[in-house]
């Protein structure tokens, strides 16, 4: 070995060091090795810098600006709720519904993203039906991070696979969108398998984040005696009465929040005193549980033991409670909330009043409102974000949810497909096809471009823009082919599959210390070098460094773990007991796939 190849092995020690104790964060870790590299003389500086502007990061770039639209304008919630509908009571149909949506989602977005887009709903699911939701998420969370495989731009190692196979040789052929996606379709159908047979087995039965309520444990401090949220249901054979005719606060500290009258097809987020409820309606209220149980038995209608009609719309998803502060500037100052008209004018609806030591729940409409009163308040996220901008309240907490476009939908799925055309039939390069759409997304205002950098995780160009450079000084100083020979000689004479199956078990295991981005860029070029010494295909060999770098099931280190550990309630034992399975699984599977179809 030569001094060059001991300060690059040196150099790459540091870095996986930097990963396992994170001393700096990992975008840190990129940017240290676009320094130190060039001062080692290892990659000339042009080289240094030339990861920022390579076809992958810009892919991603792009990429994540993509998904960003398409969760903005609700297209992924609209695919949630249509595939959830048909999953039933059934856990095994509901494992495979929800797992292999994720899973396809996964191929043209972040696994991460389409992970958190279907949680919410994972649990609500979970809760509907009785299954425990530890059962639902690991499940889900795995097929998210096997879906990136079913396309070349699902996960980072593949979009980053055309660009570093060029680093070894500037002739090869790349690898087309789909390529490798009989190998995609073979993990997620055996991970799903997987899951169905031997889930009773490996996946905890644990309730994982208990339920939060309806406030946020600051608010539940203040205002627990509220209530929560109820359902409802009027029989047919009622009469049809209006909410001032029934009196249902001052009688029962009740407040009514929601009313679809389905024959009138009639839906009404913040109804006043006019509304009328008719025969068959369903009514959503806030409210003790002892006096909606009382309104219930007193008016003859059907108390439901979870949220059915309502399940989505006041969902947390799309709606909730907050604490506004009246503002000395505040318009309302000095005016009844009736006069101010805050169902109609401003969509929300008043639980309760806070003034010095009191909480009014009852005959707040015509309480005088003063500079420092606190209003509780319920209503759809969108109507707060409308308030927060208005001088009128300071809310305690930060307003959740956000408006949805779904105007521009149509515009986001156009876009995509145009980008998804120029890859698969103009043959446009995978960074400009994929940054025509984003640019798309921008131009037709699908997102204002403030909006589009905000959704890109910088920490991950960063990290790719740094380590391209590494996996070029590897091949500068001959590191990576002094590494491929002594393998080689170590193995002796052995047949391609032996050759790629240490292959995906070394990927397998540097991704599990180091970033999947990290081990790509690491291994891709290792690898071919190892297969053109033992006579297999370069090509192959980077397609399993890939592909194997999504192989991190064991430890709770993907993002997309971390994500579903508290929610699921799993312990790292949990991982090790679904993820050695899996592990074993997805190697045997990737091989087998990749000697079948290429």
């Amino acid at each position: 070995m030569t001094l060059e190849m001991y300060l690059v092995m040196g150099v790459l020690v540091l870095a996986i060091l930097m990963f396992i104790f994170e001393w700096v964060r990992v975008d840190v870790v990129g940017i240290i090795m676009m320094v130190i590299l060039p001062l080692l003389g290892l990659v000339t500086p042009k080289q240094a810098i030339s990861g920022l502007s390579s076809n992958a990061v810009v892919s991603i770039i792009a990429v994540i600006i993509i998904g960003a639209a398409l969760d903005k304008t609700g297209v992924m919630n609209t695919l949630a709720r249509v595939i959830l509908r048909f999953s039933g009571k059934s856990e095994s149909r509901i494992t495979a519904l929800i797992a292999g949506t994720v899973a396809f989602i996964s191929g043209f977005m972040q696994n991460i993203g389409a992970a958190a887009l279907f949680m919410p709903a994972a649990k609500r699911i979970g809760r509907q039906t009785g299954v425990p939701v530890s059962r639902i998420l690991m499940p889900m969370g795995f097929c998210a991070i096997i879906g990136g495989c079913i396309t070349l731009v699902g996960s980072s190692p593949l979009i980053l696979l055309n660009d570093l196979m060029k680093v070894v040789n500037e002739d090869v052929e790349p690898w087309g969108l789909f390529s490798v996606t009989p190998v995609g379709v073979a993990l997620v159908v055996a991970g799903i398998a997987y899951f169905i047979i031997f889930g009773r087995y490996i996946l905890p039965a644990a309730k994982g984040e208990e339920a939060t309520g309806l406030m946020t444990p600051g608010l539940a401090n203040t205002y627990g005696n509220v209530g929560e949220l109820y359902e409802l249901h009027v029989p047919e054979t009622a009469q049809a009465k209006s909410l001032q005719e029934l009196d249902i606060r001052p009688m029962f500290f009740t407040t009514v929040v929601a009313l679809i009258n389905h024959g009138h097809d009639e839906t009404v987020f913040t109804p006043d005193g006019e509304n009328v409820v008719r025969p068959g309606a369903d009514i959503a209220v806030v409210g003790p549980l002892a006096m909606v149980t009382q309104l219930a038995e007193t008016y003859g209608w059907e108390l439901k033991s979870e949220l059915e009609a309502f399940a989505e719309d006041l969902s947390p998803n799309n709606a909730g409670i907050m604490e506004g502060i009246i503002t000395p500037r505040s318009e309302f100052s000095r005016r009844t909330p009736h006069e101010v008209h805050l169902r109609r004018n401003y969509r929300v609806n008043p639980l309760a009043l806070y003034r010095g030591d009191k909480i009014f729940v009852s005959g707040i409409r015509d309480i005088r409102l003063e500079p420092g009163d606190a209003l509780l308040l319920q209503g759809r996220w969108e109507s707060f974000h409308m308030l927060k901008d208005k001088p009128h309240l300071t809310f305690t907490e930060e307003v959740q949810g956000e408006i949805l476009r779904t105007d521009k939908a149509k515009f986001a799925v156009g876009w995509l497909l145009v980008a998804l055309s120029m890859i698969l039939i103009f043959k446009v390069q995978l960074s400009i096809a994929l940054l025509t759409g984003a640019l798309g997304m921008i131009l037709s205002r699908v997102l204002t471009i403030d909006e589009a950098y905000n959704s890109v995780d910088w920490m991950t160009v960063f990290l790719l823009g740094g380590l391209i450079p590494l996996g070029m000084a590897f091949e500068n100083t001959g590191t990576a082919k002094f590494i491929a020979d002594t393998i080689v000689s170590a193995l002796g004479n052995v047949q391609p599959i032996v050759l790629l199956t240490v292959i995906g078990i070394l990927s397998s295991f540097f991704t599990l210390v180091i970033s999947n981005v990290g081990c790509a860029v690491l291994l891709i070029p290792l690898s071919m070098n190892m297969a053109a010494q033992a006579g297999a295909d370069p090509r192959i060999a980077a397609m399993v460094v890939a592909v194997a770098a999504s192989n991190t099931f064991v430890l709770p280190t993907h993002q997309v773990n971390a994500l579903i550990m508290r929610p699921g309630g799993y312990r790292t034992v949990d991982y090790v007991r679904a993820g050695a399975g899996m592990t074993i699984l997805y190697l045997v599977v990737m091989i087998a796939a990749l000697m079948m179809f290429y």
